[in-house]
């Protein structure tokens, strides 16, 4: 989930050097961007490696075609992501809910959303949607294999198929984050508490459940049998791991983030200030400011905030000199736009924040009135419970 609230667009012409430097514009889907990242030839030359060699062997009359036919497998695997991620992002766009872009990786896909506001039925349904339409692929490749007629590599590919669909529906349905089957105890734990965070965190330790559950199967269990685990296996399976147990922790660590979003609130963490215009002196300045006490905003004629006095360059300033320097020589610039409401709070408050530039940001009233002064490093103590470096 991503993109700030409010003015979390993009220029179109930024948006396509965003995506190339991700990967491979594809085009769009349903107005849908799609990205090839690419990670993803990793997992290809991956598939055509360990497998090229097992078609050829299974099917000697293919010689090197069966190279060819491994790469197919990995792009009907690029094709299934595809599917399953668009089934998220069209019934999330039901609910009007925004999808920035569909990234297809190494590690599948992800659909990337802008900001919306969720429920858990709703979170639910949209996570649900993925393996719902990997079954209904693989149901309706089991159909046309039991009605016969196919054989040579179309009837490889075709249970290739199959089995990849089948294979990714019941695999993201898992109980765990990041997997889709994760929402379903995020959501079960958010409607019996009350509290989306818990959710989250409780979804996060169940991905990794399921990591501690692939290693003892497919690495411990064989070992305890005094087999040797299947080298394409046990690099799947590390991969995957790796993988699971990353996207896990990331969710535990936003589960706990999110429990403190009641806490970020531009009224409460920001430290006082006054506005003065632009064309004040260092003298008027140290008189409205408890000789550097209280932190100072200036303002552009048309009253938005653009800098902020800087208490050390205040001091430095000799008496005698005060009364004719300017305060703009004392002050550091803020970012375009670098100002928030006093009633800003939670994670729309974070989004907004994030699109902007600089470390302090003014706090204005609700007749534009600079009240305080928001720093940086305060909300980042305050989301996370440790002072920022």
């Amino acid at each position: 989930m991503s993109d700030p609230a409010g003015s979390g667009q993009q220029p179109q012409s930024v948006q396509t050097r965003n995506s190339r430097r991700e990967g491979i514009p594809l085009g769009r889907i349903a107005g849908i961007p799609i990205v090839l990242a690419y990670s993803w030839f990793i997992i290809a030359a991956f598939t055509v490696i360990v497998y090229g060699p097992v078609l050829q062997h299974g099917t000697p009359s293919l010689g090197i075609g069966a190279y060819y036919v491994a790469f197919a497998y990995a792009v009907l695997l690029l094709l299934s992501v595809l599917v399953h991620e668009l089934a998220h992002a069209l019934t999330a766009k039901i609910y009007g809910w925004p999808s920035e872009k569909i990234v297809l990786n190494l590690w599948g896909g992800h659909t990337q959303f802008e900001s919306f506001t969720a429920t858990p039925g709703r979170s639910v349904l949209v996570a649900m949607a993925g393996p719902a339409a990997n079954f209904v692929l693989a149901g309706a490749a089991w159909l046309v294999i039991s009605a016969g007629g196919l054989s040579g590599v179309a009837d490889t590919l075709l249970n290739i198929f199959f089995w990849a669909n089948l294979v990714i529906g019941i695999f993201n349905v898992l109980p765990g984050l990041p997997l889709d089957g994760g929402r379903l105890v995020e959501s079960a734990v958010w409607k019996a508490t009350g509290s989306h965070a818990k959710g989250t965190v409780a979804a996060g330790w169940g991905g990794r459940i399921i990591v501690i559950a692939l290693g003892l199967y497919f690495i411990v269990r064989p070992l305890l049998s005094g087999d040797v685990p299947d080298t394409s296996m046990l690099l799947i399976t590390i991969l995957v791991g790796g993988f699971l147990w990353m996207g896990a922790s990331a969710s535990i660590q936003q589960g706990r983030l999110r429990s403190r979003l009641h806490l970020v609130s531009a009224a409460a963490l920001a430290e006082p200030a006054v506005g003065l215009s632009e064309t004040v002196s260092v003298g008027d300045v140290l008189n409205v400011s408890a000789g550097g006490q209280t932190a100072v905003v200036l303002c552009a004629p048309d009253g938005r905030p653009s800098s902020v006095v800087d208490p050390a360059a205040l001091a430095a300033v000799p008496v005698a000199m005060a009364g004719t320097t300017p305060a703009g020589a004392v002050a550091y610039p803020l970012g375009a736009g670098a100002y928030v409401p006093e009633w800003s709070k939670g994670q729309e408050l974070l989004q907004y924040l994030a699109q902007l530039e600089g470390h302090d940001y003014a706090v204005v009233d609700h007749n534009g009135r600079v009240t305080g002064l928001l720093r940086q490093s305060t909300v980042v103590t305050a989301i996370t419970g440790k002072a920022s470096r």
